[in-house]
């Protein structure tokens, strides 16, 4: 069975405190997949927003690194999720993390910011872990 992507805002939710983080620490220990470009942007919010050093956050990153498999980014997922974003209109961002999760093979992506319950291209469903209809 193919394993679940998981967007930016979930592992950021792992800073968190509440059921927010919670929900995001059960998905996390079940595994999952993530790109790069996940790594990135949790960077950029741990230094930036959350104030940590650059060896915290790394710590951080390397414990998401254990339980993620990390897919690096291709010239196949830019040219799919450009197309992607210009027929789902995602932001370019969003679109590059869809084309990650299609491109991987994952059939779920967990993501808060983008639209719960969408299907694309009949094969990847996005939906919102935080919702409260949802069972993680």
């Amino acid at each position: 069975m193919p394993a679940d992507f998981l967007d930016t805002n979930v592992i950021l939710y792992l800073l968190d405190n509440g059921k927010k983080a919670d929900r995001a620490e059960k998905l996390l220990t079940q595994g999952g997949v993530i790109s790069v470009q996940v790594l990135n942007e949790t960077l950029v919010n741990c230094v930036r927003k959350a104030g940590m050093s650059w060896r915290e956050a790394g710590a951080f990153l390397h414990g998401i690194r254990k339980l993620c498999a990390v897919v690096d980014l291709t010239i196949e997922m830019h040219d799919v999720g450009a197309a992607l974003g210009e027929k789902y209109r995602l932001s370019v961002y969003d679109s590059m993390i869809v084309a990650a999760a299609l491109v991987s093979g994952c059939t779920r992506l967990w993501s808060e910011d983008m639209h719960d319950g969408l299907i694309v291209e009949r094969s990847l469903e996005i939906r919102n872990p935080f919702s409260k209809t949802i069972e993680v």
